[in-house]
């Protein structure tokens, strides 16, 4: 998240573990050292926050939303006497235009529209509360009390003011996916970027991936012989086949084995097959001369029933045998 002119604030939240995340309860966030407190992570400079997945991103980005629109963090927000920021990197006040937040997919960029205008509101009610009519809570129980508790309460109305008018002005906000903003900055500055001024964003890549499959078929599939041609259609009639047979792979494609032409690959297949059906022809011929005796030996000596394995018979499955 970062305001959109780029200027200020970088704040990014991949899914790795690396430091103690915050939960999307106040009460159940952890204290360890190494644990993010939201009201105090700096708004200014590049800034990273690594958290695995459920432990409240969302949560933490929608509480540094409400402070950079609150501008909160500056020189008149530090009654401890902390020094004041430089003048170059003091934080100030933001509308949502000006602050940027990527995600991933449409549906998550809805949620975190939805829920950071929830967060301004519910800020914003919090504001508007008689100073007189505050119960004392402990630090770090409510995330906003605690961001009250920063401001002088003569200040709180136009904080309230402030925080509404953000929760209403979100529908205009710079929330959308990595590929809906490159999208936009390439339409916005086409002519910056040299590209072109009409530019359609591709989301289905469903035609994509058939196209792509049918190249691969004329390239790879029609030029082999009557001999893989048969086998490939036991497995795929056509294109279409294959593309259903590969949707399920191709996010995985990265970790597949590299893998031959298929002319290659099926020459190769027909050549271990045979190998292997040679070695496994070769005891055969013996094993038939085996068999032969054996079966003589039952019929003359009558340990078999002849009328169930009579000489003319088995002697032609023997002879099968050796030809095969």
């Amino acid at each position: 998240m970062s305001p959109a002119n780029g200027r200020k604030t970088t704040t990014a939240m991949p899914d790795q573990a690396e430091i103690e995340p915050v939960s999307r309860r106040a009460e159940a966030r952890p204290t360890g050292s190494d644990s993010l407190d939201p009201l105090r992570f700096p708004l200014c400079g590049s800034r990273l926050i690594e958290a695995s997945a459920g432990t409240g991103k969302t949560f933490t980005i929608a509480t540094l939303y409400v402070r950079l629109v609150l501008g909160h963090g500056g020189p008149q927000d530090t009654p401890d006497g902390t020094p004041a920021p430089a003048p170059d990197t003091a934080p100030r006040a933001f509308t949502p235009p000006e602050i940027l937040v990527v995600t991933f997919t449409d549906a998550a960029t809805r949620e975190l529209r939805d829920r950071i205008r929830a967060r301004l509101a519910e800020a914003a009610t919090v504001f508007r509360a008689e100073p007189e009519g505050i119960a004392a809570r402990p630090p770090g129980e409510d995330p906003l009390h605690d961001l009250r508790a920063d401001y002088a309460p003569e200040r709180w109305p136009a904080c309230a003011r402030k925080l509404q008018l953000a929760a209403e002005w979100m529908d205009e906000a710079a929330v959308a996916t990595i590929h809906g903003w490159c999208n936009r900055m390439l339409r916005e500055h086409a002519f910056d970027s040299d590209s072109h001024f009409t530019q359609t964003l591709e989301t289905d890549q469903s035609e994509l991936l058939a196209e792509v499959v049918r190249d691969y078929w004329r390239t790879f599939m029609i030029p082999l012989d009557a001999e893989s041609v048969a086998e490939v259609r036991q497995w795929w009639s056509g294109p279409e086949a294959l593309q259903g047979s590969i949707r399920g792979l191709v996010e995985h494609a990265d970790r597949l084995d590299p893998a031959a032409e298929p002319a290659v690959a099926l020459e190769a297949v027909r050549t271990e097959k045979a190998d292997r059906l040679a070695a496994l022809k070769t005891p055969w011929a013996t094993w038939a001369d085996e068999l032969q005796a054996l079966f003589d030996d039952a019929v003359a000596n009558k340990r078999v029933k002849g009328r169930l394995l009579r000489r003319d018979r088995y002697t032609k499955w023997l002879n099968d045998l050796r030809d095969w």
